[in-house]
């Protein structure tokens, strides 16, 4: 815990046998109360390794893609009674040794959400990240920051913390079950007044970490400047899109 409050890591996994221990055996459990995968059924053994290591593991018989992990994680996050939730990739692409830099930040009641971005410094093609990711990263979030009116140095890194109250708000069921989901998930954060902190984070590419390839890449690309300009049109009054919506009841 910290400040009382409990702290979850959810790990949403696709063919993340080769790598889940190493980033498993890096969570600070002084802090971490609990450890959550979702298998998104993988064609490895991410099942049998995550159960052999104690995490609970959830799995799913057909694959929902990267957003419909990332929504039964965090279900079942809440559902155990975490208070604060770090989404931390199984591939060893991000160190888990930032977690409780993180889950900190939330916990002392400054951002309601903290990004680990990859561009805050100078590490990101040192690291290995190919140069046309990193151009189209800065073009991309450009972009975004344009018609969103916000300053974020990244929206594409997959390293994220929430507080219990952003996962209750957010109409994340409205969201797609795609690579979008993690734009369309900001972009509700921000449309429902929640404040977004940042901490640097080192780059590491390698073979065994997870990345879509250049044509996913270029469909993610569209994807997320629709939502950028959803926004921008919402904010307008010239659309009413879904994942905008405040959840019935709420």
């Amino acid at each position: 815990m910290i400040n009382g409050r409990r702290v979850a890591v959810v790990l949403p996994a696709y063919n993340a046998a080769l790598t889940l221990k190493q980033t498993y055996d890096e969570i600070p459990f002084d802090i971490v109360d609990d450890v959550i995968l979702t298998d998104d059924a993988s064609r490895d053994d991410t099942k049998e390794v995550s159960r052999s290591l104690g995490i609970h593991t959830l799995v799913h018989e057909k694959n929902r893609g990267y957003g419909g992990n990332q929504k039964t994680c965090y279900a079942a996050a809440l559902e155990r009674g975490a208070d604060i939730i770090v989404m931390l990739h199984p591939d060893y692409q991000y160190t888990p040794r930032l977690v409780t830099a993180m889950a900190s930040m939330i916990a002392s009641d400054q951002f309601d959400a903290v990004l680990a971005s990859r561009i805050l410094g100078t590490g990101a093609l040192k690291g290995g990240m190919p140069l046309y990711k990193y151009i189209a990263n800065r073009c991309l979030t450009f972009a975004q920051n344009l018609l969103m009116g916000q300053k974020v140095s990244e929206y594409h890194t997959g390293y994220r913390a929430w507080s219990r109250k952003v996962l209750e708000e957010l109409p994340l069921e409205a969201c797609s079950d795609d690579f979008v989901f993690d734009n369309q998930m900001l972009a509700q954060t921000t449309w429902f007044g929640f404040s977004i902190g940042e901490i640097s984070c080192p780059t590491k590419y390698f073979e065994e970490a997870s990345s879509i390839n250049f044509k996913r890449s270029c469909i993610y690309g569209f994807g997320v400047l629709g939502t950028a300009l959803t926004y921008r049109l919402a904010k307008m009054g010239l659309m009413k899109p879904a994942i905008f919506e405040p959840k019935t009841g709420r």
